[in-house]
């Protein structure tokens, strides 16, 4: 199996929106992305696979050693060897390889986040980063395109986090603000049992609106030279932004199930916004 292979069969096998996203893109930069979305998912197995606290931090400071060789023109792993071709014209930084790992530490240190500013440091290590990384894949001349990426990021981690209330609080992790938690009078007991109520609703309504901003603000960021080039973000923001709306139509019962969009359904919106350059979701988000 080769490196590349190697890379599409980990991002098919995640059924991930990132998949459908960037089916359209000329066959280099679909192997770049690809790549570098196995690496994201490499990392992220690590936590979520590793039952011993121990043994992951020694994977994911095996994963740093990798980044580093990757640009010292050196590559074991295959993910790696598939990101060496394309390494410096995707301008990958191995700060922000580097930073992806530190945001799954963060996962391994701690399983509650006081307040927003320390869950959005969170949603930047998660998400933010890799997305600047990615915009560097699909091409960007103006850098107010990093700002864009930034703020999607951060937009499609609270969507990941809305989702997931229920998964993560089973394997004993709450990523919603703890004073959030407080003004809405929401125990985390109540979140741990998968205890529905209006305080809940309310919590969760708070949420939405928060990832809602941050998809409005990611799309305004987005220089008008460089949408053609990020339609692939572009694409997932859609993905993305119709799971929200889906979640926030059923109420947030997001406790006992999670809630997804059919492979079909995010294939059609993927295509809809390549065609339209986006136009259709930057429609909603200002109605």
């Amino acid at each position: 199996m080769s490196p590349d292979e190697y890379c599409q069969n980990k991002a098919a096998q995640s059924g991930s929106s990132f998949y459908y996203s960037f089916l359209f893109l000329p066959n280099e930069k679909r192997r770049a992305i690809t790549a570098l979305y196995a690496f994201c998912r490499e990392v992220d197995d690590v936590v979520d696979d590793c039952t011993d606290t121990g043994v992951a931090r020694q994977k994911l400071a095996w994963w740093h050693q990798q980044v580093s060789a990757l640009f010292q023109d050196r590559a074991d792993h295959p993910v790696m060897q598939a990101l060496l071709p394309h390494r410096d014209r995707c301008r990958l930084t191995a700060e922000r390889m580097h930073a992806v790992i530190e945001g799954m530490e963060m996962d391994l240190d701690q399983s509650r986040y006081l307040d927003w500013p320390g869950l959005k440091k969170y949603c930047w290590h998660a998400a933010s980063v890799v997305g600047q990384l990615s915009v560097g894949v699909f091409g960007y001349n103006n850098p107010a395109t990093l700002e864009y990426a930034e703020k999607l990021g951060i937009a499609f981690q609270l969507t990941n986090i809305i989702r997931d209330v229920g998964d993560d609080a089973r394997r004993g992790r709450i990523y919603l603000p703890v004073n959030e938690l407080q003004k809405h009078d929401v125990k985390a007991a109540e979140i741990l049992n998968g205890e529905y109520s209006d305080r809940f609703n309310a919590l969760m309504r708070d949420q939405t609106e928060r990832a809602k901003t941050f998809y409005r603000e990611a799309l305004a960021a987005l220089p008008d030279e460089d949408r053609r080039n990020q339609r692939p973000g572009l694409a997932m923001a859609a993905i993305y932004y119709a799971l929200l709306l889906e979640i926030e139509r059923d109420q947030w019962q997001v406790l006992h199930q999670r809630i997804s969009l059919t492979p079909i359904r995010k294939l059609w919106l993927a295509w809809k916004t390549w065609v339209t350059g986006g136009r259709r979701l930057a429609n909603q988000l200002n109605k």
